[in-house]
């Protein structure tokens, strides 16, 4: 069972030991962890400090995930302009 909130994306880089995470459903919310297993338990812990500065600030809190998934992919490169 996926132990999340909301959905998490999880990017590799071109270093072995560095990922980045985001979730496209809560917006503001990102991180880096050193393994798949690092930014799951970051980005756990890190949703709900996330929430309760929302809430602290009187911000509109996004509603959970009803399907919640973990996608992990390469990083996407931004473009140049």
């Amino acid at each position: 069972m996926i132990d999340l909130e909301y959905s998490l994306i999880i990017e590799a880089t071109e270093e072995p030991d560095y990922f980045g995470f985001y979730s496209e459903d809560l917006e503001g919310f990102s991180g880096i962890g050193h393994s798949i297993e690092d930014c799951i338990y970051k980005a756990k812990w890190g949703m709900k400090e996330h929430i309760s500065l929302l809430k602290e600030k009187g911000l509109p809190i996004p509603p959970k995930s009803k399907n919640l998934k973990i996608i992990i992919q390469n990083e996407e490169k931004l473009a140049v302009a």
